[in-house]
Formats: C-alpha cells, structure tokens, sequence
C-alpha cells in the first residue's frame, strides 16, 4: 500500500517558500504522493442561512497551477487530485492542463474527480448542475481520446470537437480516478474508473461498497484487481492509538494507496504540518 499526504492547503498559506518546504520534506520523508483539493470559489455565507463547506474565507491553491509548481520542485512524488470537480469545467482545458502537468512532471499526475455540491461554483462557471453526474461520465470518454489520439472528432451531449487535439500529448492514458460513495459513483468506477477514493473507515460499509464496485467490474468484463483504492487517514478524526489499525484495516480490504491528512488537527504553524507527516509515516507500517 503507497502512502502518500494530503496538502494542507486550508492552513498552509500563501507563501511560496512555505509550500516549496513542505512538498520537499513531504517528499524526502518518502511519501509516495501528494493529494490536493479542489474549489474555484467559496461562497460567502453572509446571506445564505444555514451554509455549511468551504467559505470565501476558505484557501485553496488551483490544482493545476499548484502541480505545475511542485512539478519543478520534486522528482518522485505523484501528484493527485483528490478530486478535481470535473463537470464544472471545459473538458478539452482539462485535458490539456492535465496533459501540460503530465509532461512536465515526467507522468506523474493521478486524476481523481468527482460531480462536486457548491451549486454558487457551477453557477459562476456558467454550467448547469442538475446534469454534472451525466457529464462527468461522458467527459471521461472525452479526455480518454484526447490523451490518445492527436487529432480527434467527437459528439456528445455536452461536448463537440471536430478534427483537432492536444499538442503535445501526455504519451499515455493518464489514470482517472473517482471520489464519492453513491452507488451510481461504486458503479462508474467498476464500469470506467481506475481507482476509488472513499473517506470512509475500514468496516462493513467500506467493505459493502468495494463489493459493488468489484462486481459492476466484473459484469463489465473487467479484472477488479486493477482498480485501485484510496482511502484518506484524517489525523485529526482517529485517535492516535488506532492509526496503525485504520492503515491495516484498509490494507486488508485490498487498498492500493492510503492518504494522510493533517488538517484540523489545531497546528499552530504551516511547517508542523510536514514535521508530523515525517513522523507518522514510519508509524503506518
């Protein structure tokens, strides 16, 4: 099981050189990958009674800019959405940042996505967001044969393109993984998905919902032990003494990869966030 670590990008600031030294003591600590959020906008909660998720008070670093900067800073790290909220965005612009951050990082980039909840998000980008499960699914077909073909046409529902491409090309199907715990996401991954992000402990519901996933791969003659599995260890929410078992649990259900989370854990600088991640991987096993 690859362990890797959640930026911490709600409380690691602004500052360059305070990403810059984290993402290298993430790395040097042997961290397999690093996992960054995505918002575009937070809402301001001031005239909407009963909001709760991130804010405009919320800082998140866009996820392609950020990779391209780590890109330049790190030499082995993976570098993963966790998840990048697909149907609100242009499908052919995120092939080509995705293809962009692939070459430049030497095929280091894991694509995780999911449909997202912030409505005021899907509104500012001008997308609807009764259709963003349907979407997804079909832009998922679309980046797959941009990334694979220079030049392409293709029709669908949402999306149309006529005898052009990427240039340059990624050289190979970057991994598409996607996050949720609805049955029609459990379905979409054994159909179409590379990989499963759940946040979820390793119990029975955990295990119920890697059932689905396992069997939908299998009707669609799929082999389910090619479907990779990331679970998310968020400190802050198990206690210390049960970190091990949570990363043990999850390996004995099959997981390929665990992220580490240090958020909400009440750090008081942005660099205590690498020092606990240098000292808890050892821990993991």
């Amino acid at each position: 099981m690859k362990i890797g670590a959640v930026f911490p990008q709600l409380e690691i600031g602004a500052d360059p050189r305070t990403v810059r030294d984290w993402t290298t003591i993430v790395e040097a600590a042997g961290y397999n990958h690093v996992l960054a959020y995505d918002h575009v906008l937070g809402a301001d909660p001031t005239n909407r009674p009963g909001w709760t998720g991130y804010t405009d008070k919320s800082l998140f670093h866009e996820v392609f800019v950020l990779f391209g900067y780590l890109a330049a800073i790190t030499t082995k790290l993976e570098l993963v959405t966790g998840v990048l909220v697909l149907p609100q965005r242009q499908t052919a612009l995120v092939a080509k940042q995705a293809a962009e951050v692939d070459v430049l990082s030497g095929g280091r980039l894991r694509l995780g996505v999911g449909i997202g909840w912030n409505h005021v998000e899907y509104d500012a980008l001008d997308i609807p967001f009764e259709k963003r499960g349907a979407r997804l699914t079909e832009q998922v077909e679309l980046l797959r044969k941009l990334w694979a073909e220079p030049v392409i046409s293709f029709e669908g529902e949402f999306d149309r393109v006529q005898e052009a491409g990427l240039n340059p090309l990624p050289g190979r199907q970057i991994p598409i993984w996607f996050g949720g715990g609805a049955d029609a996401v459990l379905r979409r991954t054994g159909r179409i998905g590379d990989g499963w992000m759940p946040q979820l402990a390793p119990d029975d519901e955990a295990r119920a919902k890697l059932t689905m996933i396992r069997e939908t791969a299998e009707k669609a003659g799929r082999d389910p032990q090619t479907i990779g599995i990331e679970p998310r260890l968020t400190l802050g929410a198990v206690p210390e003494s049960e970190w091990r078992a949570y990363a043990d649990g999850w390996r004995e259900l099959g997981a390929t990869h665990l992220c580490v989370n240090t958020m909400n854990m009440g750090l008081a600088k942005p660099e205590d966030h690498a020092q606990v991640l240098r000292e808890v991987l050892p821990r993991l096993g």
